[in-house]
């Protein structure tokens, strides 16, 4: 099954980059496509500034293990 996203993007997205207003617009603007927020935020200091990382999915997409239950009933 195919799944259609914006401009073909990844259904998975890690976007990273400082913690500042103009991470906070990517995320918006993702969220604004249709993704949806993956887990929580992670943040980590560079030593000079903070650096942030959220993951996005794109809606109604289940991603299983190779060989899992889930797997074999999607194929």
């Amino acid at each position: 099954m195919m799944v259609a996203t914006p401009d073909n993007l990844p259904v998975y997205r890690l976007l990273t980059g400082p913690d500042d207003a103009g991470f906070c617009e990517r995320i918006s603007a993702v969220l604004a496509q249709g993704y949806v927020l993956h887990g929580g935020p992670a943040a980590t200091f560079d030593g000079a500034r903070v650096i942030v990382a959220q993951a996005v999915i794109w809606p109604h997409v289940v991603v299983a293990a190779p060989g899992s239950p889930a797997q074999d009933r999607a194929a």
